[in-house]
């Protein structure tokens, strides 16, 4: 039965990640904060754009994904984007300045006053995410960051920071993944009340 062992092991890890987190109320705070400004910004009219890397590049647009279309209930379209879709885009940023720019020149080319940048890296050092970050604090566009660890250089640039609980790269995906939901949950409850 090793890999029921190795199973109740990987829930156990992900459970005490999930009650660490609850504990943090600085986190909480800092969450309800971001849904603040997100519900803000659909008000007003601003959009959301979000990236990572990997893993963390399929949770932006399952993210993306659930505001256009829905997750609780049906409701009108939201618009988010990820920016990690477009293949054209990203091979010819990659290709004529580099990878760390794929983002970057995402968020000058497409995001305008009032929209939203949503950064996903577990460790907080992906060079990518961080010069996004760099470029939507020199442009003046809000940005938050759901990061693990301590945040790496991200923590410093973005504007509101939820960090997950602890080092295992999965656990860390996995409070992703339960931020990215509530995320979507809160702002569906706050933008079409039942």
């Amino acid at each position: 039965m090793k890999y029921a062992d190795a199973l109740n092991r990987a829930m156990q890890d992900s459970i005490q990640s999930k009650q660490a987190f609850m504990q943090q109320t600085d986190q909480l705070g800092n969450f309800h904060r971001a849904v603040t400004k997100v519900v803000d910004a659909y008000r007003s009219g601003g959009r959301l754009f979000i990236a990572g890397n990997g893993g963390s590049a399929a949770d932006a647009q399952h993210l993306a994904a659930e505001f256009v279309c829905r997750l609780g209930r049906d409701r009108a379209a939201l618009p988010a984007e990820a920016l990690t879709v477009d293949s054209s885009t990203l091979t010819a940023i990659g290709n004529d300045y580099g990878y760390d720019k794929i983002f970057q020149r995402q968020v000058e080319g497409k995001m305008r006053s009032g929209d939203l940048f949503l950064g996903i890296t577990t460790s907080g050092n992906s060079p990518n995410i961080v010069q996004a970050l760099e470029r939507c604090r020199e442009l003046g566009f809000v940005s938050i960051l759901f990061a693990g660890r301590d945040g790496g250089a991200a923590a410093a640039l973005a504007d509101y920071i939820i960090l997950a609980q602890g080092h295992d790269t999965r656990v860390i995906q996995e409070q992703h993944i339960v931020f990215a939901h509530a995320l979507c949950a809160c702002v569906e409850d706050e933008m079409f009340p039942q």
